[in-house]
């Protein structure tokens, strides 16, 4: 029960980096209607991309996550395409984005569209939340860059400062299997040593 406790804390921790409404928490005291300070400096980011004519994947893990952005595109009527686990249009989405000009935005649950996949209509990725993997980073990533790419790609991984997000990525660079315990509850949580959780926790 406490290894899952840690995982579930864990897991709080992240949610709350990408946005409040994401946490399953009934509290009097506690509001999903919080500002995020990664979704308004993504909201900047896309609406900077989409002015300037550009073409963005836009990368999370988590599902909810892609409704509440896509709920903000629609309120500001910016054309998107969507894929994720339970999406049976998975080809059609793509055809959609890589032939409409005027369709600047895709958003994609990692999982669903990280392989397998040409989007070279795109020049930016953004990694709203990082999966601590770099291979699946950049694999999908990596759907920019196929036969037919003429502009240069740009990569963004948005990491909120101070958090447990930058923690991980540190242990991450020293040891990948810890932080994939943390992002998947695998069974090598049993790699969370004292020193790691200490890391994870600390305020």
């Amino acid at each position: 029960r406490s290894q899952m406790s840690i995982l579930d804390a864990l897991l709080k921790l992240r949610q709350i980096c990408c946005h409040p409404r994401l946490l399953k928490i009934e509290l009097p005291e506690f509001s999903k209607h919080l500002p995020s300070g990664k979704f308004e400096a993504f909201k900047n980011m896309i609406s900077e991309i989409v002015e300037g004519g550009h073409k963005a994947l836009v990368f999370s893990q988590f599902v909810r996550m892609l409704h509440i952005i896509r709920q903000w595109l629609e309120s500001n009527e910016i054309p998107f395409c969507y894929l994720d686990g339970a999406s049976k249009d998975r080809l059609e989405q793509v055809d959609r984005f890589n032939n409409s000009p005027d369709i600047p935005i895709f958003l994609i649950s990692l999982k669903a569209g990280g392989t397998g996949i040409n989007l070279t209509s795109a020049d930016y990725v953004i990694h709203y939340d990082p999966w601590w993997n770099p291979a699946v980073e950049s694999q999908a990533t990596d759907r920019t860059h196929r036969i037919g790419q003429t502009r240069q790609v740009f990569s963004y991984k948005l990491i909120c400062q101070n958090t447990v997000e930058e923690k991980i990525l540190k242990l991450q660079e020293s040891k990948r299997g810890i932080a994939e315990a943390v992002i998947l509850g695998q069974d090598t949580w049993k790699s969370l040593t004292r020193e790691a959780l200490e890391v994870l926790f600390e305020v």
